[in-house]
């Protein structure tokens, strides 16, 4: 059987190698898309994992007991205080390997000495610079990933991006911040995109413990963790693969599944007569699994070469932000024998499955039987994952990160399969009222055939369906999620204001004399001065801490107080009350007012008590300094105010904090754009397979219809509303199912209500649906050529 299914498939004729011609580059495509997906998610873990070693100051372990910590190192600074001096300036070579994440203060049987660390996110312009400064306690102290040894004090190692960026632009606008000389780069190890501007800079130990500096004793290697400056959360990361890998794995499935069933009419019929002249069950199956496995094989084999072809061009592909390495996006061991065994067998499965009729009534498929007409129970699961998501509503979410993730993985799959599951018997609905309102015979025969045959009219826009589901689920979420931070990174003078926060509020003095290394109640005489000085700076105003409230150095949401004059030079920042001299601004500096609404430019801050004799004796804040917009006047403020108040928090603009701070959001946007896109690029591939199957599948029955007297005109009509039907119904079920779905898991798990989606969700769903509607017509000149008299004369 297995050598006649062979011959079947390669020796049947013109019709069977154009039929194998098909199905294996549908499988390919299908194959290929597939691979991608598995090769996207295998770089985005890739891609993480470079990422990790900058959350060490946040995961990477602290002095374990004994070891040198803060209080060994006194407070000056200099070449006596006895701290570690770091390698020499010529190449260094790395005197112990980076410690693990695993814990351990020991190397080869002695201590580890800690290392400071201290993180910062840089910016010039829209580029973010992950900084690292570092300064070593002992020989020992763990090397991060990419340098072989710790840099010197007045040193740094920066990535390639980045050292070709100092080279190309001023030092006023950046350069100057980075004290030393470059002593070499960082390598790839460390960098999680070729793009990546990232620096590390050598240190002395007094100078970092008297920063922000912490002490670790090894380097974060973890993708495990649960938060962090730096890398997708792993919690995170995983949901969003689960639902990326289950929004594509649905309509790749469907396209392969389509590919497999091709000419499926005409195989029962065959398959059907080979049962009447003698066969066995066993022995038509076997021929059935033969056929679909030839055209699988030979479809994956292609589509490995498709996944190659494409793999270059997903590299530049930012699917996270930042582009991949090369080799990110690959495939294991395991994707390969997934792929290359697990999609012949499941054509073979579908194709022994699909002559389950032919085998047990193959009279009835030479009759050509109306099969059974859907039931309503297939509304059941679709029912049940709504269910399930509206039950997190009520009882609230699950508490674990895991839970929530089989929960809502869940509720998705349920309401995914429930579409498909429900698509035939909500296809007869449709069809029985276009029946009862049919007034031409075009719509009459439309109907009856739909009637007739349910599945096999949703089985092509099958996929289209879960794409648009998978659209309006994840543009619900992602509308209301920037939705309701609309306005934190706009607004008056957003991107124009640049603020330097010191990180210290009220009560806090020694902590602002630690951290900035100057006299809390006074500033650089000379730097209000340079910094009016730069072209197209407006203003430079100086915040202070509310001496009233203390707080902790590291609360930036306390009070501060500013004089009214200088805050006329920054608007952004809001205005104080008629006749005020003193105000109080409350809140962060980074954000909008308590309703998280309106803008800090609109907000009328109350007066204080405070004069202005005072307010000069209070602790520095912030400074902000305001410009015309100029992006080369706010890279030398940010120079100077780094250069001025080393170990600080880097200044930034207002829109550029708001804009960081929806990093996640915006990163789950992009990958939620690539999973819409390639969902219907995989769908609109099915459609056109499954409506020209369909059309060469009823060749004859369209050819007998001409030869009685009916127009082309009318098959197409036909054709054309046995293809709208189903989808414009049900697709509307799938956009409606998918903002409920998306409605309810906003309720929740971030108790947040569904907004309205914008403009690119509705160009996307116009987009997929005229596609869609252009594929349909593309087939419909075939009926012409394929429907002549001789068609029916050779059947």
């Amino acid at each position: 059987m297995i050598r006649l299914g062979l011959r079947l498939t390669v020796n049947g004729g013109r019709e069977a190698a154009v039929r194998l011609l098909l199905t294996t580059a549908a499988v390919a495509i299908g194959v290929g898309l597939l691979l991608a997906a598995l090769g996207g998610m295998n770089a985005i873990n890739a891609q993480n994992s470079r990422t990790v070693w900058l959350n060490t100051s946040v995961f990477g372990n602290g002095p374990g007991p004994g070891l040198p910590g803060a209080a060994n190192i006194p407070s000056n600074s200099g070449q006596a205080d006895g701290s570690y001096k770091g390698p020499a300036p010529s190449p260094p070579v790395a005197s112990n390997p980076s410690a693990g994440s695993g814990g351990s203060s020991t190397v080869s049987g002695s201590k580890v000495a800690p290392l400071w660390w201290l993180f910062s996110a840089d910016r010039y312009r829209s580029k973010t610079i992950d900084r690292v400064d570092v300064a070593g306690t002992g020989s020992s102290s763990p090397v991060p990933p990419g340098i072989s040894a710790l840099p010197a004090p007045g040193h740094y190692y920066a990535s390639p991006a980045l050292s070709q960026l100092l080279k190309s632009v001023p030092a006023t606008e950046l350069g100057n911040r980075f004290p030393g000389v470059q002593i070499g780069t960082i390598g790839p190890a460390a960098l999680p995109s070729p793009n990546s501007l990232i620096i590390i800079v050598g240190r002395t130990a007094a100078e970092l413990s008297k920063a922000r500096a912490e002490q670790v004793t090894s380097i974060n290697t973890t993708t495990g963790h649960s938060g962090g400056p730096n890398g997708l959360d792993a919690n995170k990361l995983q949901i969003i693969l689960a639902v990326g890998a289950l929004a594509l794995l649905f309509p790749v499935l469907i396209l392969i599944g389509t590919a497999t069933r091709l000419a499926a009419a005409r195989r029962e019929q065959r398959f059907a007569a080979m049962r009447l002249v003698g066969a066995t069950p066993h022995q038509v199956s076997n021929i059935a699994a033969v056929e679909a496995s030839v055209a699988a094989v030979g479809g994956v084999i292609l589509g490995f070469g498709v996944f190659f072809g494409l793999r270059p061009l997903l590299t530049n592909v930012a699917f996270t932000g930042q582009r991949f390495a090369s080799g990110d996006i690959s495939i294991g061991p395991a994707d390969i024998v997934l792929v290359a065994v697990g999609v012949p067998l499941a054509a073979a499965i579908a194709a022994r499955v699909a002559t389950r009729r032919a085998q047990a009534s193959p009279l009835g498929v030479v009759r050509r039987v109306t099969p059974p007409a859907p039931r309503a129970y297939r509304l059941l699961p679709l029912v049940v994952g709504v269910a399930e998501l509206a039950y997190f509503v009520a009882v609230g979410r699950p508490k674990t990160t895991g839970s929530q993730i089989e929960a809502y993985f869940s509720g998705c799959l349920l309401i995914m399969g429930g579409l498909v599951i429900a698509g035939p018997w909500l296809t007869m609905v449709g069809s029985r009222i276009v029946i009862r309102r049919a007034n031409r015979p075009a719509a009459l025969i439309a109907g009856r055939r739909l009637a007739d045959n349910p599945r096999a009219a949703f089985r092509s826009i099958s996929g289209l369906i879960v794409a648009l589901f998978v659209t309006s689920i994840s543009a619900g979420i992602i509308t209301t999620i920037l939705a309701n931070r609309a306005g934190l990174s706009s607004g008056t003078g957003t991107n124009e204001t640049l603020v330097a926060q010191f990180g210290a509020r009220a009560g806090q003095h020694s902590n602002v004399t630690r951290e900035l290394g100057v006299s809390a109640n006074t500033i650089p005489a000379a730097l209000p001065t340079e910094l009016r000085a730069i072209t197209h700076v407006q203003g430079v105003t100086v915040l202070y801490a509310a001496s009233d409230q203390a707080t902790s150095a590291t609360n930036r949401s306390a009070p501060v107080l500013v004089a009214c004059d200088d805050l006329l030079h920054t608007p952004a920042l809001g205005r104080c009350p008629s006749g005020a001299t003193v105000a109080t601004i409350t809140g962060s500096l980074d954000s909008t007012n308590v309703t998280g609404k309106s803008t800090l430019a609109a907000t009328v801050w109350p007066a204080s008590p405070t004069s202005l004799d005072q307010l000069q004796s209070l602790p520095v804040a912030a400074i902000a300094v305001t410009t015309h917009g100029s992006s080369q006047a706010t890279e030398q403020a940010r120079t100077l105010l780094e250069v001025a108040f080393p170990g600080a928090n880097p200044p930034a603009t207002i829109g550029e904090i708001n804009a960081a701070n929806e990093r996640t959001v915006l990163e789950l946007q992009q990958l939620t754009n690539v999973v819409i896109i390639v969902s219907l690029l995989v769908a609109g591939c099915s459609l056109a397979v499954s409506v020209t199957a369909g059309v060469n599948d009823r060749k004859r029955p369209f050819s007998l219809l001409r030869l009685s007297g009916v127009p082309v005109q009318a098959l197409r009509g036909i054709v054309a509303l046995e293809a709208v039907v189903p989808l414009v119904l049900v697709a509307a079920l799938s956009i409606g199912t998918g903002f409920l779905a998306a409605d309810l898991f906003l309720r929740s798990q971030l108790s947040e209500t569904l907004q309205p989606p914008g403009r690119g969700y509705i160009a996307i769903v116009l987009a997929g649906l005229v596609i869609s509607l252009a594929l349909i017509a593309a087939t419909l000149p075939l009926i012409e050529r394929i429907t002549g008299p001789e068609t029916a004369r050779s059947e």
